[in-house]
């Protein structure tokens, strides 16, 4: 189960046309930061772009998984963008990205911020899930195929 307002409509940006991953997460720090007014884009942006320079997180099959530690949260907030088309992330597969999942969690939450993570990554793993995130036309639709990662992935029927 995720927490309560991880991921809401208004932090689901679709069919967006970016061109670098300075850009994404630029638009990511946005999207995070709509969730409080405690919360800059800018220092956002400069968190995430600090975890991206210890590792890329970039997970494979045109999947990335920014986060960050922040001080600022009480809860986790996460953000998601869809893109038109692949950009360059630097993953283990070297395969443009363009579903993105970002995840902000309390500067404290070490062992959340690894459940959430490792729930992620495994539901990001599912073929048909990043199909029908790829096929969603609006925020709204890709809202929806998120939700369907709060189920335990072994209960799900479009497992491949």
């Amino acid at each position: 189960m995720f927490p309560p307002q991880l991921i809401v409509a208004d932090r689901i940006g679709n069919s967006l046309e970016l061109s670098s991953k300075k850009r994404l997460l630029e638009v990511l720090g946005t999207l995070l930061a709509s969730a409080g007014p405690d919360l800059s884009p800018k220092v956002v942006f400069e968190r995430l772009c600090e975890r991206e320079r210890l590792g890329s997180t970039g997970l494979g099959h045109g999947v990335a998984l920014p986060h960050a530690r922040m001080q600022e949260i009480t809860e986790a907030i996460g953000a998601f963008v869809q893109l038109r088309e692949g950009i360059a992330f630097d993953t283990i597969d070297n395969t443009p990205v363009d579903l993105v999942f970002a995840l902000l969690v309390p500067q404290s939450a070490n062992e959340m911020h690894l459940q959430l993570l490792s729930r992620l990554a495994s539901g990001f793993d599912n073929p048909q899930l990043r199909r029908d995130l790829r096929q969603a036309a609006s925020a709204e639709e890709i809202l929806a195929v998120l939700e369907d990662l709060e189920d335990d992935p072994r209960d799900r029927n479009h497992l491949q």
